[in-house]
Order: C-alpha cells, then sequence, then structure tokens
C-alpha cells in the first residue's frame, strides 16, 4: 500500500480535479447531443436513446472515458517527474518530490509512464476508433508538455491545451464528432488552465532564471506575469459566457458561471507579487471549487 501511495503522490492524484470535472460535461454534452452515439468498435452497435442497450453503452463508455483520463493524467506527471528530476533536485521548494528524494527509483517512474500511456491508449480503441487514432496526438501533446519549459516561456499554454484535451475528448468518445459547443468549453479550459499555472509558477521565477528555465514570471516578472493571468482568466470567462449564449443554456448554468468567474476573481485578490503565501489556496481551492460547482452546475441545467 506504500508503494501506492507514494505513486498516487507523484502524479498528485488529487490534482485530477481541474480536468475531470469538464470531461464530464463534454460526456453529459454528447449524450444529450443530437448526434447518435457511434460505435467503431466490432460487435457495438448504435441503438435508440429509449433502448435499455444504449444506457449500457453508454455505462461502459463513461468508465472508460474516466479510465482514459487517469491513464493520461498519470502518464503525464510521472513523465514530467521523471524528466525534471534533476532540476527538482536543485529545487529546495521540489527536493522532497518521489524521485529527487529517494523515495521512487527514476527507470520505475518512467516505466509507470510507459504503462499508462499503452493503457490510455488501450481504452480509447475501446470507446471507438476514432478516439483511437488521436489517442497518440494526445499523447503527444500530454507529455511534450514536460519538455516545453526548456525553450519557451508559453509552456503554461501547453499545458492548458493537454488539459482541454478533457471535454473534447469525453464528447468525441460519445459521438465521434467534432462540435463547437464542446470546442468552446475546451478553449475556456486552456484560458483557465494557463492562468492558473502562471500563478503557481510565481513560486519558482528565481530558481527559473538560475537553471535557465523558462516560464512567464521568469520572463516578465510577477506583476506583468499576474496581469497576463488575469487577462487569461477573462478570456476563460469569455467563452464560458459564449458557450452558455450559444448553447442556450438555462439558470443553473449561469449560477454555475458565476461561482466559476467568482473564483477567479478571488484567486486573484489574494495572491500579489510580494505576497505568495497563498498561492496554494489560490491554486488548488479556489480552482478546485471553480470546476466541479461549475460542472455540478452545467450537468443540472443539461439534464433537467
Amino acid at each position: 500500500m506504500s508503494a501506492v501511495r507514494n505513486y498516487l503522490s507523484l502524479i498528485k492524484f488529487s490534482h485530477t480535479i481541474f480536468a475531470m470535472p469538464f470531461a464530464l460535461i463534454g460526456f453529459t454534452l454528447g449524450v444529450v447531443s443530437d448526434f447518435p452515439a457511434v460505435s467503431l468498435v466490432p460487435g457495438w452497435h448504435t441503438t435508440a436513446m429509449d433502448d435499455a442497450g444504449y444506457w449500457q453503452q453508454m455505462g461502459i463508455r463513461f468508465v472508460l472515458v474516466i479510465l482514459c483520463m487517469i491513464f493520461a493524467r498519470s502518464a503525464a506527471m510521472a513523465f514530467n517527474r521523471y524528466l525534471d528530476r534533476h532540476f527538482d533536485a536543485k529545487n529546495p521548494r521540489t527536493a522532497i518530490r518521489e524521485i529527487p528524494a529517494g523515495i521512487l527509483k527514476a527507470n520505475n517512474v518512467l516505466l509507470f509512464t510507459i504503462v499508462n500511456s499503452l493503457l490510455f491508449i488501450a481504452a480509447t480503441y475501446f470507446i471507438n476508433l476514432i478516439c483511437f487514432y488521436l489517442s497518440p496526438v494526445a499523447l503527444l501533446v500530454v507529455l511534450g508538455y514536460s519538455y516545453t519549459k526548456r525553450f519557451t516561456p508559453f509552456c503554461h499554454l501547453v499545458l492548458g491545451i493537454g488539459l482541454s484535451l478533457a471535454p473534447i475528448g469525453a464528447y468525441l468518445a460519445v459521438t465521434g464528432v467534432f462540435q463547437l459547443l464542446p470546442l468552446l468549453f475546451s478553449f475556456a479550459v486552456i484560458c483557465w488552465v494557463s492562468g492558473f499555472d502562471i500563478i503557481y509558477a510565481l513560486q519558482d521565477d528565481e530558481f527559473d532564471k538560475s537553471a535557465n528555465l523558462n516560464s512567464i514570471p521568469a520572463w516578465l516578472g510577477r506583476g506583468r506575469a499576474l496581469n497576463v493571468s488575469r487577462f487569461l482568466h477573462l478570456l476563460s470567462t469569455a467563452f464560458v459566457v459564449i458557450a452558455g449564449v450559444l448553447g442556450d443554456f438555462h439558470l443553473f448554468y449561469w449560477m454555475g458561471m458565476a461561482v466559476f468567474a467568482g473564483m477567479l476573481i478571488y484567486q486573484h485578490s489574494i495572491v500579489k507579487p510580494n505576497d505568495l503565501r497563498r498561492v496554494n489556496l489560490a491554486f488548488m481551492t479556489a480552482n478546485g471549487i471553480a470546476s466541479v460547482v461549475f460542472a455540478v452546475f452545467v450537468i443540472v441545467d443539461l439534464l433537467v
């Protein structure tokens, strides 16, 4: 059990709270959409909404989507820890992480990454062939993020793109088609995640500069970095509003949107360039509430 706890700590499993709710939004959008569920795996059949077989398929597919989220995110986080292990060892804030602290061996973490990547690809095959064909692209994005800090300060946007695959990927798992509404939620996730990752990166701006690593705070300084984060969160809110209008949502959606926007405003009110004591409160608590509450209200609106 201690090994399981170590790997859960390695991948920060609790941070699944950021992307998972948006995956559930995308999945629910697919279920209530006008497109029939696609079944490109041999032996699976598209059925009508009132057919018990349809809901059985959706239940299986729901489990597969959750597994895809877990496998992809586990691979991405483990690979990031593997690739950054030498930097983590030199940074006082990250030296306690599992690899530099000697709790887990680097080669075992790399093997963990490979296994989760293969499990992710296998799970997409049993969803539909569209997701299966796109699975290497998704892995390229979520694994490739780990390299970006070495050559561009826009690494935060790449992380945002990685997490933004959750709503559109879940929607594709049900319908097999791209549509504007789930894409708008993906755009909202890109800006939201990029914005709060910039806030989180404020803690390491001095180390990043000394280690020749790139980030918005290391490039622009804390004050300007926070302004970029605010702008990205403003864009995220705008995409949520546009999605609400185009999707013809009702009261519950707008209640959720108000909480989402309120949490973005809150996190910027408690983090200042010269006061980073509440970065973790902004990063984990505020964004966790934003994603979960927003998803609950959106799903209720869609189903009710």
